[in-house]
């Protein structure tokens, strides 16, 4: 995917609906066990549908030219997009249409333009702080069966005291 994928407003505005009901987005602080950290963060988009109608996925995955496609032993297939580039140059082209998932996009495009600027080793106590907010706000307004964790679980994983 280019610095734009050349889509249409419509072809935008279609993907934002379909993000904003069938989709999700995701800010993670994942465990990473190889690495001196142990810790990285992750951006995801991902869209889903059942199987059997799963034609608006692969045209969303065709028109935007990244992501790859997954069909799930449940009978759904989704579509994820993962990586800050993609991410943010995805979601700076829908943001203006998204509705209802229009706080978490914001969170994860401003996180994701601090991921680019700044290596993981050289982020800041403030990056840090900041990142973990994006993270409670994207965390806060996503419905999730899991357990979320806290400001405080947050910043110890990152290596800040609350």
């Amino acid at each position: 995917m280019g610095s734009r994928p050349t889509l249409t407003a419509v072809e935008y505005a279609y993907i934002a609906g379909f993000l904003d009901g069938d989709g999700s987005l995701m800010l993670q602080l994942k465990n990473r066990h190889e690495s001196r950290r142990g810790w990285r963060f992750m951006v995801t988009i991902c869209f889903y549908q059942d199987t059997r109608h799963e034609a608006p996925l692969l045209w969303i995955r065709r028109k935007l030219g990244i992501g790859y496609v997954s069909r799930r032993r449940d009978g759904i297939t989704e579509v994820r997009v993962n990586g800050y580039i993609q991410v943010r140059t995805i979601l700076k082209f829908l943001l203006p249409y998204l509705r209802f998932k229009k706080v978490q996009a914001q969170a994860i495009y401003k996180a994701c333009g601090i991921l680019l600027r700044r290596p993981i080793a050289a982020l800041t106590a403030r990056n840090k702080r900041f990142l973990c907010n994006c993270l409670l706000t994207v965390q806060g307004h996503n419905y999730a069966t899991r357990t979320k964790k806290t400001r405080k679980e947050l910043w110890k994983i990152v290596g800040l005291t609350p």
